[in-house]
């Protein structure tokens, strides 16, 4: 089984039926939130987010919780007869010496290269279609004292960003490190204002003083990086719960997307495994500024 190419594949459709039906192609597969372990409550992360919140709302569920069939029996719950496994794709980088990765791995160029990556799969079943399932206590969400798009104003702000809103054009400009957006006011929604703030946030991480993107050696250098800015943006519009947020005037984009995946299979793995880790970066800069505030305001109740 060709791994990277059946997950491109899926990947291609998706953005593919989003075009035919006028759509941005990740609004419906993150309306639900990031996927998460129903058992663990830990989130999937690169290809996989995009993998199982596709499935998700390709078969009309309205949770993106997933078990796999032999976590639902260590919980005492039972997989629906019928009910269809989706895959989702683990990710390993082993010693070239390993035999697995001999069997495994795909050819490598450079001989003296001593790791190599392996792709292997597991399927797992969307809690719609698992009965039984013990009934967990609903943990307290930090965003419930928040209104959702406060919490986003609050993400940019604490990131540190140089945002402008003034103009017509939203865009990074790499020279000056500043991100640029038209008035607020110009948007059809307060969300959408923020879903494509955050898809320029995703390009400024890729600053060489934070993540240091470099795609010089690609010919479609733009358009990769517009790849990683839009997966990033869905992701951090699912984070924040921002229902309905759609980033506007990207839609000229798709057919430079699926140039990319239909010429290489391991693109779009390159691209999620880049976009989570833009979501991570913004993701720890929001929260280290949130515990300094913290200890700012216990230093001055302890002045007072």
């Amino acid at each position: 089984m060709d791994i990277r190419q059946q997950v491109t594949d899926k990947i291609i459709a998706l953005i593919e039926q989003g075009q035919a039906k006028g759509e941005p192609m990740w609004d419906a597969a993150v309306q639900f939130g990031l996927p998460v372990n129903h058992q663990t409550k830990k989130p999937y992360s690169g290809i996989n987010v995009l993998m199982l919140s596709s499935e998700a709302a390709e078969r009309g569920f309205t949770s993106n919780e997933w078990l796999t069939f032999k976590q639902a029996q260590a919980m005492g719950a039972q997989v629906r007869k019928g009910a269809k496994g989706v895959m989702g794709v683990f990710f390993k980088m082993l010693d070239i010496k390993e035999g697995k990765a001999r069997a495994t791995a795909p050819a490598q160029s450079d001989a003296a290269q001593s790791k190599v990556p392996m792709l292997s799969p597991f399927w797992v079943f969307n809690v719609a279609e698992i009965d039984g399932l013990p009934e967990q206590p609903k943990e307290a969400s930090e965003r419930a004292d928040f209104d959702p798009i406060e919490e986003a104003e609050r993400m940019l702000n604490n990131t540190g960003a140089k945002i402008t809103w003034q103009g017509s054009r939203a865009f990074y400009r790499p020279s000056t490190d500043e991100i640029y957006m038209p008035e607020r006011e110009r948007f059809t929604s307060a969300a959408n204002a923020y879903a494509v703030a955050l898809h320029e946030t995703t390009h400024w991480t890729g600053h060489e003083s934070r993540l240091n993107r470099d795609f010089s050696k690609r010919t479609d250098a733009y358009a990769f990086e517009e790849l990683v800015a839009e997966l990033g943006a869905a992701y951090l519009v699912a984070h924040l719960g921002l229902k309905g947020a759609k980033l506007e005037n990207h839609a000229c984009y798709l057919a430079h997307y699926l140039q990319i995946l239909k010429a290489d299979k391991g693109a779009i793995f390159t691209a999620a495994r880049l976009a989570s880790q833009a979501f991570d970066h913004i993701l720890k800069l929001t929260q280290d500024a949130a515990n300094e505030s913290n200890i700012s305001q216990t230093a001055e109740q302890l002045a007072a």
